[in-house]
């Protein structure tokens, strides 16, 4: 068999690789300065920001680098298509990135743009719409109108997203609000039917970069388990003991924060909730079948196990502070228990887990690849110390990692 193509196609390979590693190698700082606004703003730059990138990144003054990187983040493309690309994927159960705008996308955008303390994506009172000077429909808390509107019109989101308290325009007391988690497109997602488990388990994915398999510990206790969770699987209570245990036993604490929500929707000609709503039940509302605030879906299936916990409130308590996941690094300041959705994102978004995953997140954004060896880990953790020490700022992270990948 004749030997000689296979041979002559593996060493044109062989040498664009190393023409390829070469350029990366040898890269100025005018490449550097278009691989950093290519990675960060997903289009090349204007010749002007490329010069005044450049200039920058030649400066002896290493201080002038993070200033040449942050000027990607002024480009329209970086908030109209890089961000909303980042957070779509955590708005929905698919983590698909093929999702409209919506009132939680538009929230991280707004808090990365304003530079704000990223950690109320979790806890704040926040939300951020269309200028109502563009003349969209208005905010709706049963429809996505508006900012499928915001979208289709190819708003700057720059210049036209504002911000607004969460409870002035979705009508939740302040004291109920909790970010992205209260958002309507949150609540479609993750508050309709089920048992709003699926809440803590999302954010938790998508914010602290563990799954609940993960976070398995099967020496916490399990007296918070709710009712609806069989003690004998299948009949074989070693199910339980080996595996449900270590999930629901720290699970179900932390998610009793989410007793008083729930998302209304149409089951039978509306399935996915397109014109569902949330809804809270505040002081004074009882929900006819528990006969408290606390919603009937959180009573379903009380017969699989009668001597399970019944769900009286929404105090929470985090049961993984000790054990195998105190390695998340709770922050001390706080008491590890409370009442509601805000004061447990506040638990998580403190978190050391948090901000690390953040950074983790920005680093495959931009890097396109996860990271890989010591030298990657070490760049994570001195992002994520910089990102603490800079006010959970997201946008400089950003540009922090952007230099780290920008080529040498």
């Amino acid at each position: 068999m004749n030997k000689k193509p296979l041979l002559t196609v593996s060493l044109l390979s062989f040498s664009l690789s190393m023409a390829l590693a070469a350029t990366t190698a040898f890269a100025g700082p005018r490449e550097q300065a278009k691989r950093i606004h290519d990675r960060i703003a997903g289009v090349p730059p204007s010749e002007l920001v490329l010069g005044n990138m450049e200039a920058l990144l030649a400066d002896a003054n290493p201080a002038n680098d993070i200033d040449a990187a942050l000027m990607a983040t002024n480009n329209p493309e970086f908030y109209r298509v890089t961000l909303k690309n980042f957070a779509a994927s955590w708005t929905n159960r698919d983590q698909s990135q093929f999702v409209a705008l919506n009132d939680y996308t538009a929230t991280v955008i707004g808090l990365v743009r304003d530079e704000l303390d990223f950690r109320q994506v979790l806890y704040g009172d926040i939300i951020y719409i269309g200028d109502p000077a563009l003349g969209l429909p208005a905010y709706a808390n049963g429809n996505n109108n508006h900012y499928e509107a915001l979208e289709n019109q190819g708003v700057d989101l720059q210049a036209e997203l504002v911000q607004r308290t969460q409870s002035s325009v979705n009508g939740l007391p302040s004291d109920a609000t909790a970010g992205v988690m209260t958002t309507r497109a949150g609540a479609q997602a993750f508050f309709i039917a089920g048992t709003n488990r699926a809440m803590l388990r999302f954010t938790l994915l998508n914010h602290l970069g563990r799954d609940l398999e993960q976070l398995q510990d099967t020496s916490r206790s399990p007296d918070r388990i709710r009712q609806d969770v069989s003690r004998s699987p299948g009949g074989d209570s070693r199910l339980f003991l080996n595996n449900c245990v270590g999930c629901h036993s720290g699970m179900d604490p932390l998610a009793q924060a989410f007793a008083y929500y729930n998302f209304n929707y149409d089951a039978d000609n509306d399935p996915t909730g397109i014109n569902g709503q949330m809804v809270y039940n505040d002081v004074g509302q009882t929900d006819p079948t528990t006969g408290t605030r606390v919603t009937a879906k959180h009573h379903i299936n009380s017969t699989n196990f009668p001597f399970g916990y019944v769900t009286p409130d929404d105090g929470w308590d985090n049961y993984w502070r000790a054990g195998v996941n105190s390695l998340l690094g709770w922050d001390s300041t706080l008491t590890g228990s409370g009442n509601g959705a805000k004061s447990l994102g506040m638990e998580l978004a403190h978190s050391r887990a948090f901000a690390e995953y953040q950074v983790t997140k920005v680093f495959r954004a931009v890097c396109l690849r996860e990271p890989g060896d010591s030298n990657d880990r070490g760049q994570v953790t001195t992002i994520t110390n910089s990102f603490i020490a800079n006010g959970h700022n997201l946008k400089r992270v950003w540009a922090e990692v952007a230099l780290y990948c920008k080529g040498e």
